[in-house]
């Protein structure tokens, strides 16, 4: 249970690092999307061992990696300017 623990913790921060990393310009503070990786991470972890029980490592550090990942993309601003148009509602 600590390795499924400690491997989630850091595939979630990998995962932020790689992020952090690939798309700076689309992300906020550094330290909110690693720990929010690392928190990502160990969530999926404990709802995978949850919902599968013991299924063994790499099912749970599946789920760890597939929630961390959510939890980052959360984070993503849009990668261009929005450009809305206010139509007026002809009534």
């Amino acid at each position: 249970m600590f390795m499924e623990a400690l491997g989630s913790a850091v595939l979630g921060l990998a995962l932020a690092w790689a992020a952090v990393h690939r798309l700076p310009h689309r992300l906020p503070v550094r330290r909110l999307v690693l720990s929010t990786g690392v928190a990502g991470g160990l969530f999926g972890a404990f709802l995978t061992h949850t919902a599968l029980g013991s299924v063994g490592f790499l099912p749970v550090m599946l789920g760890a990696v597939t929630v961390a990942a959510a939890s980052i993309s959360l984070l993503l601003r849009p990668a261009g300017r929005i450009h809305r148009h206010h139509h007026s509602a002809a009534a």
